[in-house]
């Protein structure tokens, strides 16, 4: 596979040499289309995503922190808001390193080989992490609905923090491939600097498709597995003792969940796949078909991205009890600021601060105070 995508975009760890390591092939494909098509989508789709997935992961982690501040324990709530957590802290990440990837779209890569490493491997790192966080948070509804399991083991996060610690550091060692590998130069076809994945090795196809297997396999097969699985139990479980108007919510929210995880990162996971085919030589390359690749990966990697600002709308707004509490947050920071400008600074700082309701309350149902099912 000839693709000049390998070499740009921070995907998961990959490699593709050019054409001319192909003794099939006399001479490059021509890549001033794609090189063209780069330059105008991916500098406007990064800064979108990054914007939005800022603004939306940043008041997921305030909502949790106002609710952390009146409980002085770290393990003082569930397992799914602790997932919760750790995935907005992932995504926030994530989209942290957009803007650097979008600028060398613009004006090449005018940054450090050191901050080329490290903007790959966050990137790298988060992309995992993001989506082994949301199975964890299905695999928790899933013991918290069909099994019922007991609420004060729930809600001892710091077991949920040692399955996080654990998550971080398998990806964190995936991601080290970026620090040991990217650097920064010129590419056929384009003449500014890049920050890219430099594979100095005759087995870089054998790097490529092992890594690219990992990506299918942890990134998005195994992930996908766990939520149709518990959430498929979750539903079944809810149609036995739900009423009917439960039952069409919570099928709606199932669905909606899994339904956008396919939708963001199945597209950009069959292509990968074709590319890994073309590498096979299973799938005959051509130069048409390489740049259909190209533009396709570009495109549906981009839509994957789009996930980490659409996590905050589907983990932590669609909760009733979620959206409460941020609507509480608003209404202090609101109720604060005209205090200030009252003799009743004091009374109105008090009530502003009056928590919506006890976790108590919560701790006997089966679902957490972020819960997507509540």
């Amino acid at each position: 596979m000839t693709t000049t995508e390998e070499y740009l975009f921070p995907s998961i760890p990959e490699y593709t040499d050019y054409d001319e390591t192909k003794e099939d092939m006399s001479s490059p494909c021509d890549v001033a289309e794609t090189w063209h098509f780069a330059r105008l989508f991916a500098p406007v789709a990064y800064i979108v995503v990054f914007i939005l997935a800022v603004v939306g992961n940043v008041l997921v982690l305030f909502v949790i922190r106002r609710y952390r501040q009146s409980h002085h324990s770290p393990c003082a709530y569930s397992l799914t808001d602790t997932f919760l957590l750790h995935l907005a802290i992932s995504d926030l990440l994530l989209a942290l390193t957009l803007p650097f990837f979008a600028s060398q779209w613009i004006s090449g890569w005018v940054f450090t080989v050191g901050i080329c490493k490290v903007a790959g491997a966050l990137f790298s790192l988060n992309v995992y992490c993001g989506v082994l966080f949301l199975a964890c948070i299905s695999f928790d509804r899933y013991l918290a609905i069909v099994h019922a399991v007991h609420t004060s083991w729930r809600n001892n996060t710091c077991l949920a923090q040692f399955a996080c610690a654990m998550i971080w550091i398998c990806c964190i060692g995936l991601s080290a491939i970026d620090i040991h590998f990217r650097n920064v130069g010129v590419l056929h076809g384009y003449d500014k600097n890049v920050c890219f994945l430099d594979f100095k090795s005759e087995s870089f196809e054998q790097w490529q498709l092992g890594m690219q297997l990992i990506s299918l396999l942890l990134g998005f097969g195994l992930p996908l597995l766990v939520m149709l699985y518990c959430y498929l139990r979750i539903f079944h479980a809810l149609c036995h003792k739900s009423t009917r108007r439960q039952k069409q919510r919570s099928l709606r929210l199932i669905i909606s969940l899994v339904a956008v995880f396919v939708f963001c990162w199945a597209p950009y996971n069959i292509f990968k796949m074709v590319d890994s085919l073309v590498m096979l030589k299973i799938i005959s390359p051509s130069c048409t078909l390489n740049y259909v690749l190209d533009i396709s990966i570009l495109v549906t990697q981009t839509l994957g991205l789009a996930h980490t600002a659409l996590n905050p709308l589907l983990y932590g707004f669609v909760g009733v009890k979620f959206r409460h509490e941020l609507f509480q947050m608003f209404k202090t920071t609101l109720g604060s600021t005209r205090c200030l400008r009252t003799t009743k600074f004091v009374q109105g700082q008090g009530m502003s601060r009056k928590p919506p309701g006890s976790f108590s309350s919560v701790e006997s149902e089966n679902t957490s105070y972020f819960s997507v099912v509540a």
